[in-house]
């Protein structure tokens, strides 16, 4: 049942998508390159393919801790990913009118997200490792990019998580902090 309200809002979301209008008086940025220094380091590529739809790439490290309290032994890990989210921009034209900022994809977005979660790369065996893992679903975010190129990304959603031992209804959240490289 779960499957079906999925697959019926991921729909939706993509005959909305698709749906771009010519005549829209602003646009989302042709190409742009964000380097996120800072959370999960990474890159990203936004592609701007219509006025208001883009195809965001990005490739980053998921840095974490932790702390064994039966072996008293700590290890850090490195968890590589990739994230493609195929993003539509509502509302630029509502944004432009009141005399807010639009470069860079300032604006709010639907988007259907994916994200593979490879192997991580562990520091200490003790500690089990974790299992590639594949992640699909929609989301609804925002991105504003201030003075100097800061730029905030947030998007949230409810997506279908699936490993090796199991495939599980999850929530998605991802905040990322970096900067606009180039013009």
């Amino acid at each position: 049942m779960i499957k079906n309200y999925l697959f019926l809002i991921l729909f939706i979301l993509f005959v909305n998508a698709i749906q771009a209008q010519d005549d829209a008086p602003v646009s989302v940025a042709k190409h742009q390159f964000k380097i996120n220094p800072i959370l999960s380091p990474g890159f990203v590529y936004e592609h701007g393919f219509s006025t208001k739809n883009t195809l965001y790439s990005e490739a980053s490290v998921i840095i974490g801790y932790r702390h064994n309290s039966f072996y008293d032994e700590s290890t850090w890990y490195f968890v590589p990913r990739i994230t493609e989210q195929f993003r539509h921009y509502y509302n630029l034209e509502k944004r432009a009118a009141k005399g807010k900022r639009t470069a860079h994809n300032s604006g709010n977005f639907v988007a259907l997200y994916a994200d593979y979660s490879f192997q991580s790369i562990s520091t200490n065996k003790l500690f089990s490792e974790y299992c590639p893992s594949f992640t699909v679903g929609p989301v609804w975010g925002i991105q504003r990019t201030y003075k100097r190129k800061l730029n905030i990304d947030l998007n949230l959603g409810l997506g279908v998580a699936t490993d090796r031992n199991e495939t599980e209804v999850v929530p998605i959240g991802n905040f990322s902090l970096g900067w606009i490289i180039g013009k």
